[in-house]
């Protein structure tokens, strides 16, 4: 089955993240978000899956991500079920 999975993840880290996802041939989109304490910039990532790779993908995610501070968290990630993926040419 595939999925969406909805990636938050620090400003810093995106670039990181990005390629690594990238480099393990996941498509990524990128957009710009604001949210959490003090407001601070974040980066949400849309990648499509199958399920099988989802635990790749998470894992991707968190070696890219920098150490946090203590009670903060590396990347939150939204995993969604997903009916159809279309392409629009």
């Amino acid at each position: 089955m595939k999925k969406l999975v909805v990636a938050i993840v620090k400003d810093g880290d995106a670039p990181a993240v990005m390629e690594a996802l990238i480099g393990r041939n996941f498509r990524v989109t990128r957009i710009a978000s604001t949210g959490g304490f003090l407001r601070r910039g974040n980066v949400t990532l849309l990648i499509g899956t199958e399920e099988e790779r989802l635990d790749e993908l998470i894992g991707a995610i968190s070696r890219a991500c920098a150490e946090p501070p203590p009670g903060q968290h590396r990347a939150i990630v939204f995993v969604i079920p997903m009916e159809q993926f279309v392409q629009v040419s």
